[in-house]
Order: C-alpha cells, then structure tokens, then sequence
C-alpha cells in the first residue's frame, strides 16, 4: 500500500468522522428546538389574539405556561407592563434581553456545525489531490502501456473524496433548517415589542 493510498484511507476516515459529529449536532439541536418549543407560533398567536382584544388575563396566564420561544419573549413585555405600566421601554427592555437569551441558547453548538460545514468539502478537495496525484505516480513509474486496474484507485478517490465532502455542505446553519428557525426569536422578538408599543398607544 502506497503513502497516497494511505492518506486516501485518512481522508475517508475524517470525513466519516466530521459526517458522525454534523448529525450528532442536528439530532441535538433538533431535541433542543423542540423542548424550547421553537416553531410553535398557533399558541403564540392565540396569546397575541388574547392581548390585543382586551383579554389580558387569559393572554398573561397563556403566556406564563412558557411553552414556546415567543410566549416567553411575550411573558417578559406583559411582567415589563405590569411592573412599570407608565414605561413601555421597561417592558421592550425585558423582551430584548429575553430574546437575546434565547437565541443564545438556541446558537449552542453552531459554531461547531458550522467549523464541520467548511472542513468537510476542503478535506474531500484534498482527497481528490491524493488521488489523481495517486493515479500520475503509477503512470510515472509505468514502463510500457498502463494496467489501466492501477489507475483506478486513485481515479476513484478523486471524485468519491469531494462528493463525500460537499454532501455535508447542506448542513451550513445559514442553510440549515436549524439555522433558519434560531433566527425566528429576532423577528419575534419585534412582534413583542409591538405589543409593548400598542400598550403605550392603547
């Protein structure tokens, strides 16, 4: 077995590693997103429907159940309101450090996806260098005409390394489905303060 071959077998051997670590982290991420309730919005807009009909009480006991992203961001502009009902900023205050609580939370472990998402297609690159330079060393050493059965390992490397790399690409957070919904508390976030800014006008 030449070193290229054996460089080949480590590349396999850490893209299968870097391909374990992604779905381990989206197995993760997505029990983490459904106990904090990420994507439930029916209830969330029920608490809204409650609170700007004048149901404040069912709205606030909605709310304090706790059981999605929004109902908490929603929780902490009623508390605001009630505390300081003659300041609304107060309450606009508590709903932004919710939600960058949240979203904190709600970021574990994408740093890491995202270092497997960038590693993956330059190792399968670096795989497909091993091979083709695999497959000219045989035709450097070849005296005569070439087995083409001595070119084929290396040929094969080449293409099977990137496309093995670039299949962990769709797992990028900014692409990923658990990227997409950790960015829904910003933009719940606003609605809350909404509810701050009708409170002040109503």
């Amino acid at each position: 077995m030449s070193i290229f071959q054996i460089a080949s077998l480590g590349v396999y051997g850490l893209l299968a590693l870097l391909s374990l670590v992604a779905i381990a982290i989206g197995l993760y991420k997505i029990a983490q997103f459904a106990r904090l309730g990420v994507g439930r919005r029916s209830e969330a807009e029920r608490i809204l429907d409650d609170w700007l009909n004048g149901r404040v009480d069912e709205a606030i006991s909605a709310a304090g159940r706790r059981r999605s992203v929004l109902a908490r961001i929603l929780q902490a502009v009623f508390s605001g309101i009630q505390a300081r009902p003659a300041d609304v900023t107060y309450a606009e205050e508590l709903s932004r450090q919710t939600a960058i609580i949240e979203l904190a939370t709600m970021s574990e472990r994408m740093r890491a996806l995202d270092m497997v998402v960038q590693a993956a297609p330059m190792l399968g690159l670096l795989g497909t260098v091993v091979g083709m330079i695999d497959a000219f060393s045989v035709l450097a050493v070849a005296e005569g005409a070439v087995d083409p059965a001595t070119l084929a390992g290396g040929i094969y490397v080449a293409p099977t390394t990137t496309a093995a790399g670039l299949i962990v690409r769709p797992c990028s957070p900014s692409s990923s489905p658990h990227g997409l919904r950790a960015d829904r508390p910003r933009t719940q976030h606003d609605r809350g303060a909404d509810v701050g800014g009708h409170s002040r006008t109503g």
